[in-house]
Protein backbone atom coordinates (compact mmCIF):
# COMPACT_ATOMS: atom_id res chain seq x y z
CA UNK A 1 0.00 0.00 0.00
CA UNK A 2 1.22 3.59 -0.75
CA UNK A 3 2.11 6.16 1.62
CA UNK A 4 -1.09 8.68 1.99
CA UNK A 5 0.51 11.93 1.47
CA UNK A 6 -0.19 15.10 2.86
CA UNK A 7 -2.95 17.47 1.95
CA UNK A 8 -1.78 20.61 -0.04
CA UNK A 9 -2.29 23.84 1.91
CA UNK A 10 -4.13 26.69 0.46
CA UNK A 11 -2.56 30.06 0.13
CA UNK A 12 -4.48 31.61 2.75
CA UNK A 13 -4.21 28.59 5.14
CA UNK A 14 -0.53 29.24 4.90
CA UNK A 15 -1.01 33.10 5.22
CA UNK A 16 -2.91 32.62 8.49
CA UNK A 17 -0.06 30.04 10.59
CA UNK A 18 2.05 32.81 9.50
CA UNK A 19 -0.04 35.58 10.53
CA UNK A 20 -0.77 33.66 14.05
CA UNK A 21 2.81 33.60 14.95
CA UNK A 22 3.53 36.78 14.62
CA UNK A 23 -0.15 37.83 16.87
CA UNK A 24 1.51 35.03 19.38
CA UNK A 25 5.08 36.52 19.64
CA UNK A 26 3.33 39.86 19.88
CA UNK A 27 0.93 38.69 22.87
CA UNK A 28 3.88 36.29 24.64
CA UNK A 29 5.89 40.41 24.72
CA UNK A 30 2.97 41.72 25.78
CA UNK A 31 2.70 39.31 28.76
CA UNK A 32 5.97 39.60 29.50
CA UNK A 33 6.26 42.92 30.36
CA UNK A 34 2.99 42.80 32.02
CA UNK A 35 4.45 40.47 34.50
CA UNK A 36 7.87 42.53 34.84
CA UNK A 37 5.74 45.67 35.75
CA UNK A 38 4.01 43.64 38.42
CA UNK A 39 6.84 42.64 39.94
CA UNK A 40 8.63 45.81 40.03
CA UNK A 41 4.83 46.98 41.58
CA UNK A 42 5.36 44.15 43.89
CA UNK A 43 9.34 45.42 44.99
CA UNK A 44 8.58 48.91 45.33
CA UNK A 45 5.50 48.03 48.38
CA UNK A 46 7.96 45.53 49.58
CA UNK A 47 10.49 48.70 49.93
CA UNK A 48 7.41 50.71 51.47
CA UNK A 49 8.39 53.52 48.59
CA UNK A 50 5.27 55.22 48.58
CA UNK A 51 5.93 57.33 45.47
CA UNK A 52 7.72 54.55 43.73
CA UNK A 53 4.71 52.03 44.46
CA UNK A 54 2.11 55.07 43.24
CA UNK A 55 3.52 55.40 40.03
CA UNK A 56 4.50 51.64 39.52
CA UNK A 57 0.74 50.75 39.96
CA UNK A 58 -0.58 53.88 37.62
CA UNK A 59 2.28 52.11 34.60
CA UNK A 60 1.10 48.43 35.67
CA UNK A 61 -3.14 49.55 35.14
CA UNK A 62 -2.22 51.22 32.11
CA UNK A 63 -0.29 48.23 30.78
CA UNK A 64 -3.67 46.02 31.56
CA UNK A 65 -5.73 47.94 30.16
CA UNK A 66 -4.18 48.34 26.80
CA UNK A 67 -3.84 44.35 27.19
CA UNK A 68 -7.17 43.96 27.85
CA UNK A 69 -8.46 46.44 24.80
CA UNK A 70 -6.79 44.33 22.31
CA UNK A 71 -7.49 40.96 23.34
CA UNK A 72 -4.70 39.46 25.05
CA UNK A 73 -6.09 39.01 28.33
CA UNK A 74 -9.79 38.68 29.28
CA UNK A 75 -11.70 41.57 30.30
CA UNK A 76 -12.42 40.00 33.84
CA UNK A 77 -8.53 39.21 34.15
CA UNK A 78 -7.93 42.51 34.09
CA UNK A 79 -10.35 43.27 36.20
CA UNK A 80 -9.19 40.80 39.01
CA UNK A 81 -4.97 41.93 38.90
CA UNK A 82 -5.72 45.87 38.64
CA UNK A 83 -8.36 45.18 41.53
CA UNK A 84 -4.98 42.82 43.64
CA UNK A 85 -2.50 45.47 42.81
CA UNK A 86 -4.95 48.03 44.09
CA UNK A 87 -5.41 46.53 46.86
CA UNK A 88 -1.78 45.49 47.89
CA UNK A 89 -0.61 49.30 47.42
CA UNK A 90 -3.48 50.66 49.36
CA UNK A 91 -2.56 48.18 52.38
CA UNK A 92 0.77 49.52 52.36
CA UNK A 93 -0.30 53.51 52.62
CA UNK A 94 -0.83 54.70 55.62
CA UNK A 95 -4.99 54.56 56.65
CA UNK A 96 -6.75 57.86 56.30
CA UNK A 97 -9.93 56.65 58.27
CA UNK A 98 -7.76 56.93 61.42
Amino acid sequence: MPAKSTPNKSKSAMKRVKQDKVKALRNKSTKNTLKTLTKKLESEVTNKSAEGAATALKTVLSAIDKASKKGIIHRNTAARKKSALAKLVNSMLPSEAA
